[in-house]
């Protein structure tokens, strides 16, 4: 039985948050599922590494490695914490670029998926106005003037709405014509609790469907539609109105059992029906709150892709 289908009221994008709730909900541990966590100062990281087809079908999600970097920094405005938080980051990127087993120098796109005319869906874009591309440069420099920088590019193909092309179309030709050695895609999410909206960064190598933060799954970016390794970064930034109502009734009725579950979810949808089962939430200071989380990615991702270019010299670059 799928996570979907057990707790189904419930939607989240982080893997680390459906773990739990599925080993919550059986009260054991989920076969083929290995998950441990480390604390670096005030900053933990979650690792879940998905194993079998069993294990992917309980939790919904693809077999492959899923890393969650909490920290309250990412919603503080302190940009020395900010910049400290982005390293940590740019080390678990570094690990899975490292995984692919490619050279410095094989290129990268990155890409910004998401709306920028819709705040809380802008972080793609956001990011993509931060990165330090290189590869229109690369080609024509010689090799010891290129200083340690690998050749990359970056787009924001925008949504079907405004396109009217899905992005997995867009991303496919381009890959088609630039060849990069790998993707890096960036992309809001959603998640299952309220607390981690905006200081949680899930990163993956199992690829990423656009839209999945508000429940539009289109066509995925992974390896096996593009035919080559994808690195999936996202932030939750939204959370269902359906999951605060169900922790706030499962606060005043701490009973459990079936029966409780199944009274709990027809009282969520009394009060969201008709007109708001897919009612969606984000924090009312999304607009400083992303522009924050953007810099701090944009410069853990060009730290990790340019092992030529330290920290000091990229967070000078985006002041």
């Amino acid at each position: 039985m799928s996570y979907a289908q057990t707790l189904g009221e419930i939607r989240t994008d982080l893997a680390m948050e459906t773990h739990q709730l599925v080993a919550g909900t059986s009260g054991s541990s989920v076969p083929g599922v290995e998950s441990y966590t480390e604390e670096k100062g005030t900053t933990k990281i979650t690792r879940v590494i998905i194993q079998t087809p069993e294990a992917s079908q309980a939790l919904g999600k693809k077999p492959g490695y899923y890393v969650t970097v909490e920290s309250p920094a990412l919603r503080g405005r302190d940009k020395d914490e900010l910049e400290e938080v982005a390293q940590v980051i740019a080390a678990e990127l570094r690990t899975f670029i490292s995984g692919f087993r490619l050279s410095d120098e094989a290129s990268c796109l990155v890409v910004g998926l998401g709306n920028w005319n819709a705040t809380p869906d802008a972080l793609g874009p956001k990011v993509v106005e931060k990165i330090l591309v290189t590869r229109h440069l690369f080609e024509s420099a010689p090799p010891e003037k290129r200083g340690g920088l690998r050749p990359v590019c970056a787009v924001s193909p925008g949504v079907l709405g405004i396109t009217g092309i899905e992005t997995k179309e867009i991303v496919a030709g381009i890959v088609q014509r630039v060849k990069p050695a790998f993707l890096l895609v960036i992309d809001a999410l959603a998640s299952r609790s309220t607390e981690r909206m905006g200081s949680t960064v899930q990163i993956a190598n199992t690829g990423i469907n656009p839209g999945s933060g508000v429940g539009n799954h289109r066509l995925g970016l992974t390896y096996e539609s593009l035919g080559v390794p994808v690195i999936a970064v996202g932030v939750p930034t939204v959370v269902e109105a359906r999951t605060i109502i169900h922790d706030a009734l499962e606060q005043i009725t701490s009973m459990g059992g079936p029966s409780m579950q199944a009274y709990r979810k027809e009282v969520i949808d009394r009060v969201l029906s008709p007109y708001f089962q897919d009612l969606i939430v984000t924090p009312k200071e999304i607009d400083v709150l992303i522009n924050d989380i953007a810099r701090a990615l944009a410069g853990a991702i060009n730290i990790a892709l340019h092992p030529g270019v330290t920290a000091e010299e990229v967070f000078r670059y985006l002041e």
